[in-house]
């Protein structure tokens, strides 16, 4: 038994030595998991609930959002991608959607998400209910343009509220409404 002991403890102190601390961090293009639970708080976001081709057979304004789980600029992006949600919430589809698994799929099919993919990210697409583009752009879009996009798409007024994101850490931030 005073082997035993002696063993577990000889393996506990290696583990200790040798762990490497976990680290998420914003501005690299490090692998940290899925951006939205960890950078906005909101881990409703993905999987959308339907699809593209739902939506669009429901005439629904859909907003796609293209994403790398490992992309600094996707991390930066996440917090606004919360606000559309926040802002907007059952007036539209919101589809984030990592371009994993867009590689090397045809384009041919406007029912589905690749078909609008241009290969950068983040990229946002506004769809009205019936297919037509109403944004198509990459990068950190404003909420603004964003916003205009939906209001034009659903013929909604645009929100009369102002949405200000707060960084609580390096890591996480979330959208509120003032």
């Amino acid at each position: 038994m005073n082997n035993l002991r002696k063993l577990i403890i000889v393996i506990s102190l290696v583990f200790v030595i040798f762990a490497q601390p976990g680290n998420a961090a914003r501005d690299t293009n490090s692998y940290d998991g899925n951006i939205f639970p960890i950078y906005t708080g909101n881990g409703s976001l993905v999987p959308p609930p339907n699809s593209l081709a739902e939506s669009l057979d429901k005439k629904r304004t859909s907003v796609l959002v293209f994403y790398l789980d490992d992309s600094a600029d996707s991390k930066a992006f996440a917090p606004s991608v919360s606000a559309i949600k926040l802002i907007w919430s059952n007036t539209i589809d919101l589809l984030p959607l990592t371009t994993d698994q867009l590689q090397n799929k045809p384009k041919n099919d406007p029912r589905e998400p690749n078909y609008y993919w241009n290969g950068r990210i983040p990229q946002v697409v506004v769809l009205d209910g019936n297919g037509d583009i109403k944004l198509d752009e990459d990068g950190q879009v404003s909420l603004e343009k964003i916003n205009k996009a939906i209001s034009s798409a659903t013929g909604a007024d645009l929100p009369n509220i102002s949405i200000k994101i707060k960084s609580f850490n390096e890591y996480n931030s979330e959208p509120s409404v003032e």
